[in-house]
């Protein structure tokens, strides 16, 4: 058995016929493995859920406790037989809960990356790089133009505004699962003690990085406040709200993007951000082929972003490479 037999693109998505289960899906089927909470990756309706403990509870949060028929937990670094397969978990450093999915047959061995960085990042356990037969790789920032800096360097960028700006509010605009919760928390472990005031749809998952012991210190919500109180605090807030009517009760509000689309200067533009901080919790281009590198793979399949730039340097490696193209897996707001 060749490794790429292990699994096979159809519909719905990725599917193992020795498992009889599908990894990702885009549509609901009868049992399904989950690499992380995103809404490209997991979505509800299935019969059957494997995915770690934080993914769980995550899916659940954002979906309810009945969205999936059974939920079972994966304790990373533990295998388990499935059918006629042998799978493991192990951590992925996107968010928390995100894992790769690790399935081995007849010798052979796939890695399902989903999402993943190389970054450091206080609310997740850091990427685990596991040699492979073949590896399933994103590219979502899969082109050389993208570099991502320390994210020291943007915080630095971002309490100088604060200093220069006293009376302004700054409101971060950060994905609801995993930015605005590593936000927080690498503000805290920078030593900003001041309350973080939230949007009201950041709230339950923010509330669920505490419960799963992520410190975040002081956490007020935005809509509980006076005006007054806001001049000079941090905000965060949904992408989307930057633009919105909800912004208009900020005092002097200062829009800043945390993403590594902040790169692109255009979608800064568009998006009226004036304090651009190129935060992401993807892999940039030299972590990307620094990744596939390391893990040894003599087969990579590039999915979700950019994937005939990275199809390309791994052809010129002398790897066999091959897009996907899953439909579905599109650009989120990273």
């Amino acid at each position: 058995m060749r490794a790429t037999e292990i699994l096979e693109l159809r519909p719905e998505g990725l599917f193992c016929p020795g498992g009889g289960f599908f990894i990702d899906p885009q549509q609901p089927v009868d049992r399904t493995l989950v690499t992380h909470g995103h809404g490209d990756h997991c979505r509800p309706g299935s019969r059957a859920l494997l995915a770690t403990a934080d993914t769980c509870a995550i899916a659940q949060t954002r979906y309810g406790a009945e969205a999936f028929g059974r939920v079972e937990h994966a304790k990373l670094g533990e295998q388990m037989r499935i059918g006629e397969v042998d799978v493991r978990f192990v951590p992925a450093g996107h968010v928390r809960g995100s894992a790769q999915i690790i399935v081995e047959q007849a010798g052979q061995r796939v890695i399902v990356s989903g999402d993943y960085k190389r970054a450091s990042d206080p609310t997740c356990l850091p990427f685990e790089p596991v040699p492979c037969d073949l590896f399933v790789t994103e590219a979502t920032f899969g082109l050389p133009v993208f570099r991502h800096p320390p994210i020291q360097e943007e915080l630095d960028r971002l309490m100088a505004s604060l200093a220069a700006f006293p009376d302004r509010c700054h409101v971060i605009g950060a994905y609801a699962l995993g930015k605005a919760q590593r936000m927080i928390a690498e503000l805290r472990a920078r030593g900003y003690d001041r309350p973080i005031w939230l949007h009201g749809a950041l709230v339950k998952l923010t509330t669920l990085y505490q419960d799963l012991g992520v410190e975040m210190g002081e956490i007020r919500q935005v809509m509980a406040s006076d005006k007054k109180d806001l001049a000079g605090e941090i905000v965060i807030a949904p992408p989307s709200a930057l633009q919105d009517r909800w912004a208009r009760r900020l005092p002097d509000p200062l829009p800043v993007g945390a993403s590594g689309w902040m790169q692109v200067r255009a979608r800064a533009r568009q998006r009226r951000v004036e304090l651009p901080l190129i935060v992401s919790d993807h892999c940039d281009w030299d972590a990307l082929c620094a990744t596939i590198k390391e893990v040894q793979a003599e087969t990579v399949w590039v999915t979700h972003g950019a994937e005939e730039a990275l199809v390309h340097w791994c052809q010129q490696q002398g790897m066999t490479a091959a897009p996907l193209s899953i439909a579905g897996l599109g650009e989120e707001e990273d």
